[in-house]
Protein backbone atom coordinates (compact mmCIF):
# COMPACT_ATOMS: atom_id res chain seq x y z
CA UNK A 1 0.00 0.00 0.00
CA UNK A 2 1.43 3.34 -1.08
CA UNK A 3 0.71 6.18 1.32
CA UNK A 4 1.87 9.71 1.87
CA UNK A 5 3.46 11.07 5.03
CA UNK A 6 0.32 12.91 6.12
CA UNK A 7 -1.72 9.71 5.97
CA UNK A 8 0.86 7.94 8.12
CA UNK A 9 0.86 10.82 10.60
CA UNK A 10 -2.93 10.91 10.93
CA UNK A 11 -3.23 7.13 11.16
CA UNK A 12 -0.60 6.72 13.87
CA UNK A 13 -2.06 9.64 15.78
CA UNK A 14 -5.58 8.18 15.72
CA UNK A 15 -4.30 4.71 16.69
CA UNK A 16 -2.60 6.21 19.74
CA UNK A 17 -5.64 8.29 20.73
CA UNK A 18 -7.97 5.29 20.48
CA UNK A 19 -5.57 2.93 22.31
CA UNK A 20 -5.17 0.70 19.25
CA UNK A 21 -1.51 1.32 19.99
CA UNK A 22 -1.00 0.82 23.72
CA UNK A 23 1.09 3.07 25.99
CA UNK A 24 4.77 2.03 25.87
CA UNK A 25 4.19 -0.11 22.76
CA UNK A 26 7.34 -0.30 20.64
CA UNK A 27 6.95 1.03 17.09
CA UNK A 28 8.66 -1.00 14.37
CA UNK A 29 10.10 1.62 12.03
CA UNK A 30 10.85 -0.88 9.26
CA UNK A 31 7.47 -2.57 9.58
CA UNK A 32 5.65 0.77 9.45
CA UNK A 33 7.54 1.72 6.31
CA UNK A 34 6.65 -1.57 4.61
CA UNK A 35 3.00 -1.31 5.63
CA UNK A 36 2.62 2.24 4.32
CA UNK A 37 4.94 1.95 1.33
CA UNK A 38 7.35 4.57 2.64
CA UNK A 39 11.13 4.60 3.00
CA UNK A 40 12.83 5.04 6.37
CA UNK A 41 13.45 8.77 5.90
CA UNK A 42 9.79 9.90 5.76
CA UNK A 43 8.85 7.40 8.49
CA UNK A 44 11.50 8.88 10.76
CA UNK A 45 10.29 12.39 9.97
CA UNK A 46 6.77 11.47 11.05
CA UNK A 47 8.00 9.74 14.20
CA UNK A 48 10.02 12.81 15.14
CA UNK A 49 6.97 15.01 14.54
CA UNK A 50 4.82 12.78 16.75
CA UNK A 51 7.53 12.78 19.41
CA UNK A 52 7.63 16.57 19.37
CA UNK A 53 3.87 16.65 19.94
CA UNK A 54 3.98 14.15 22.81
CA UNK A 55 2.42 11.11 21.13
CA UNK A 56 5.55 8.97 21.20
CA UNK A 57 8.96 8.87 22.87
CA UNK A 58 12.20 8.27 20.99
CA UNK A 59 15.25 7.02 22.85
CA UNK A 60 18.68 6.59 21.34
CA UNK A 61 19.47 2.95 20.55
CA UNK A 62 16.02 1.92 21.83
CA UNK A 63 13.79 3.23 19.05
CA UNK A 64 10.34 4.78 19.24
CA UNK A 65 7.51 3.78 21.52
CA UNK A 66 4.06 5.13 22.34
CA UNK A 67 4.09 7.68 25.17
CA UNK A 68 3.67 6.01 28.53
CA UNK A 69 0.88 6.47 31.06
CA UNK A 70 1.72 5.84 34.70
CA UNK A 71 0.50 6.88 38.13
CA UNK A 72 2.36 10.19 38.06
CA UNK A 73 1.05 10.95 34.57
CA UNK A 74 -2.54 10.37 35.62
CA UNK A 75 -2.21 12.28 38.89
CA UNK A 76 -0.78 15.31 37.08
CA UNK A 77 -3.39 15.03 34.34
CA UNK A 78 -6.33 15.24 36.75
CA UNK A 79 -4.64 18.05 38.66
CA UNK A 80 -3.83 20.28 35.69
CA UNK A 81 -6.39 19.51 32.98
CA UNK A 82 -9.32 21.65 34.19
CA UNK A 83 -7.07 24.66 34.78
CA UNK A 84 -5.54 24.48 31.31
CA UNK A 85 -8.91 23.87 29.64
CA UNK A 86 -10.42 26.90 31.38
CA UNK A 87 -7.51 29.15 30.42
CA UNK A 88 -7.71 27.94 26.82
CA UNK A 89 -11.45 28.62 26.70
CA UNK A 90 -11.06 32.12 28.10
CA UNK A 91 -8.30 33.05 25.65
CA UNK A 92 -10.11 31.41 22.73
CA UNK A 93 -13.05 33.79 23.20
CA UNK A 94 -10.70 36.75 23.17
CA UNK A 95 -8.50 35.76 20.23
CA UNK A 96 -10.31 33.50 17.78
CA UNK A 97 -10.51 34.26 14.07
CA UNK A 98 -13.72 33.74 12.02
CA UNK A 99 -12.17 30.91 9.97
CA UNK A 100 -11.35 29.04 13.18
CA UNK A 101 -14.97 29.21 14.30
CA UNK A 102 -15.98 27.81 10.91
CA UNK A 103 -13.45 25.00 11.37
CA UNK A 104 -14.99 24.30 14.77
CA UNK A 105 -18.46 24.10 13.21
CA UNK A 106 -17.24 21.77 10.45
CA UNK A 107 -15.53 19.49 12.96
CA UNK A 108 -18.66 19.41 15.11
CA UNK A 109 -20.69 18.35 12.06
CA UNK A 110 -18.28 15.45 11.49
CA UNK A 111 -18.42 14.57 15.20
CA UNK A 112 -22.23 14.48 15.08
CA UNK A 113 -22.19 12.18 12.04
CA UNK A 114 -19.69 9.86 13.71
CA UNK A 115 -21.86 9.72 16.85
CA UNK A 116 -24.98 8.98 14.81
CA UNK A 117 -23.16 6.14 13.03
CA UNK A 118 -21.59 4.86 16.29
CA UNK A 119 -18.12 5.10 14.71
CA UNK A 120 -16.04 5.13 17.89
CA UNK A 121 -12.68 5.80 16.27
CA UNK A 122 -14.01 8.75 14.27
CA UNK A 123 -15.75 10.08 17.39
CA UNK A 124 -12.48 10.08 19.33
CA UNK A 125 -10.58 11.75 16.49
CA UNK A 126 -13.18 14.44 15.79
CA UNK A 127 -13.69 15.20 19.47
CA UNK A 128 -9.94 15.57 19.84
CA UNK A 129 -9.81 17.85 16.80
CA UNK A 130 -12.64 20.00 18.20
CA UNK A 131 -10.59 20.74 21.31
CA UNK A 132 -7.38 21.17 19.31
CA UNK A 133 -9.09 23.93 17.37
CA UNK A 134 -10.07 25.63 20.62
CA UNK A 135 -6.38 25.58 21.50
CA UNK A 136 -5.53 27.19 18.16
CA UNK A 137 -8.20 29.81 18.81
CA UNK A 138 -6.45 30.74 22.07
CA UNK A 139 -3.36 31.85 20.10
CA UNK A 140 -1.10 31.25 23.10
CA UNK A 141 2.28 29.69 22.39
CA UNK A 142 2.69 28.53 25.99
CA UNK A 143 -0.69 26.91 26.53
CA UNK A 144 -1.22 25.24 23.13
CA UNK A 145 1.55 22.62 23.60
CA UNK A 146 0.26 21.88 27.12
CA UNK A 147 -3.26 21.43 25.78
CA UNK A 148 -2.02 19.13 23.04
CA UNK A 149 -0.27 16.88 25.55
CA UNK A 150 -3.32 16.82 27.83
CA UNK A 151 -5.63 15.91 24.95
CA UNK A 152 -3.54 12.85 24.12
CA UNK A 153 -4.04 11.38 27.57
CA UNK A 154 -7.62 12.66 27.78
CA UNK A 155 -8.46 10.61 24.68
CA UNK A 156 -6.56 7.55 25.88
CA UNK A 157 -7.98 7.56 29.40
CA UNK A 158 -11.51 8.36 28.25
CA UNK A 159 -11.72 6.37 25.01
CA UNK A 160 -14.48 4.15 26.44
CA UNK A 161 -16.69 7.27 26.63
CA UNK A 162 -17.31 6.83 22.92
CA UNK A 163 -18.23 3.16 23.27
CA UNK A 164 -21.27 3.49 25.55
CA UNK A 165 -22.61 0.22 26.89
CA UNK A 166 -25.53 1.45 28.99
CA UNK A 167 -28.22 4.11 28.92
CA UNK A 168 -26.36 6.46 31.29
CA UNK A 169 -23.29 6.49 29.05
CA UNK A 170 -25.53 7.10 26.03
CA UNK A 171 -27.08 10.05 27.84
CA UNK A 172 -23.64 11.45 28.67
CA UNK A 173 -22.58 11.18 25.04
CA UNK A 174 -25.67 13.11 23.91
CA UNK A 175 -24.89 15.75 26.50
CA UNK A 176 -21.29 16.01 25.22
CA UNK A 177 -22.61 16.71 21.72
CA UNK A 178 -24.84 19.44 23.12
CA UNK A 179 -21.91 20.93 25.01
CA UNK A 180 -20.01 21.27 21.73
CA UNK A 181 -22.96 23.08 20.19
CA UNK A 182 -23.12 25.36 23.22
CA UNK A 183 -19.41 26.12 22.95
CA UNK A 184 -19.95 27.29 19.38
CA UNK A 185 -22.92 29.45 20.38
CA UNK A 186 -20.93 31.02 23.23
CA UNK A 187 -18.02 31.80 20.91
CA UNK A 188 -20.40 33.41 18.43
CA UNK A 189 -21.67 35.64 21.24
CA UNK A 190 -18.14 36.27 22.60
CA UNK A 191 -19.48 35.11 25.98
CA UNK A 192 -16.35 34.35 27.98
CA UNK A 193 -18.23 33.40 31.14
CA UNK A 194 -20.42 30.90 29.32
CA UNK A 195 -17.39 29.26 27.69
CA UNK A 196 -15.59 28.86 31.02
CA UNK A 197 -18.74 27.46 32.67
CA UNK A 198 -19.05 24.98 29.80
CA UNK A 199 -15.43 23.95 30.19
CA UNK A 200 -16.06 22.82 33.75
CA UNK A 201 -19.36 21.12 32.86
CA UNK A 202 -17.69 19.32 29.97
CA UNK A 203 -14.75 18.30 32.15
CA UNK A 204 -16.99 16.94 34.88
CA UNK A 205 -18.93 14.92 32.32
CA UNK A 206 -15.85 13.01 31.19
CA UNK A 207 -14.01 12.93 34.52
CA UNK A 208 -16.23 10.26 36.09
CA UNK A 209 -15.94 8.04 33.04
CA UNK A 210 -12.16 8.39 33.02
CA UNK A 211 -11.95 7.49 36.70
CA UNK A 212 -14.03 4.38 36.01
CA UNK A 213 -11.51 3.39 33.33
CA UNK A 214 -8.61 3.84 35.74
CA UNK A 215 -10.30 2.11 38.70
CA UNK A 216 -13.29 0.10 37.45
CA UNK A 217 -15.79 -0.99 40.00
CA UNK A 218 -15.25 -4.46 41.37
CA UNK A 219 -18.21 -6.81 41.14
CA UNK A 220 -19.99 -7.14 44.46
CA UNK A 221 -20.10 -10.48 46.16
CA UNK A 222 -23.60 -11.76 46.52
Amino acid sequence: MKSDKNELYEDLKSQILTMELSPDQLLDELGIGERYGLSRTPVREILRRLAGEGYIEIQEHRGARVASMNHDTLRNFFLVAPMVYAAIGRLAVQNYKPFQLRNLQTTQARFRRACAAHEARAMVVENNRFHEIMGEMSANTYLEPSLGRLLIDHARIGHTFFRPHNSEMERHLILAIRHHDSFIEAFEKHDEGAVVDLVYEHWELSRCNMQMFIAPRSPTNE
